[in-house]
């Protein structure tokens, strides 16, 4: 199997790693740096617990191979925190109470944050469709969605 060189920002950090042709981006970012944030599902692009942006759009990592990342950005859940602040994102799903196991959580707070980046002033429909490639097995969705609008709130508060 033939090893491929790439370069690549992962949360605003410019990377280098070695990784074989068939390396999806989940394996390269759990194994090879760490990011254990972004969880395995499915492995098969069902669930999104391992939803990360891929140059600003959410991707199931588990469906792109690491090589096809080359020149690209990555942000992680681990990235969303800044200067060791919670995304409003982060510390609203903890506010409302959005996360019981946690497993989905990355991939959620991932699509949130994508959400929010397009549309500053979501209504539920639009958290709905952005969330309904991610799974959640515990807390049911009212909660996310709750939280979500708060966020949204919050960071047009941050912004005016």
């Amino acid at each position: 199997m033939a090893n491929h060189h790439i370069t690549l920002t992962i949360n605003g950090e410019t990377e280098q790693v070695d990784v074989p042709s068939n390396m999806t981006l989940l394996q390269m970012l759990r194994e090879k740096m760490a990011f254990t944030g972004t969880k395995n599902g499915c492995n098969a692009g069902e669930c999104g617990a391992c939803t990360v942006l891929l140059d600003g759009e959410p991707v199931n990592s588990c469906m792109v191979l690491a090589v096809e990342c080359q020149g690209s950005q990555v942000v992680t859940v681990e990235g969303l925190i800044n200067d060791g602040v919670l995304d409003p994102v982060q510390q609203t799903i903890m506010d409302h109470g959005g996360v019981q196991c946690g497993f989905c959580t990355p991939g959620m707070l991932i699509s949130a944050r994508a959400l929010l980046d397009r549309n500053p002033n979501p209504s539920d429909d639009d958290i709905r469709e952005a969330l309904v490639g991610n799974l959640c097995r515990c807390t049911g969705y009212l909660r996310i969605i709750d939280a979500v609008q708060d966020a949204a709130e919050r960071q047009r508060l941050l912004v005016s």
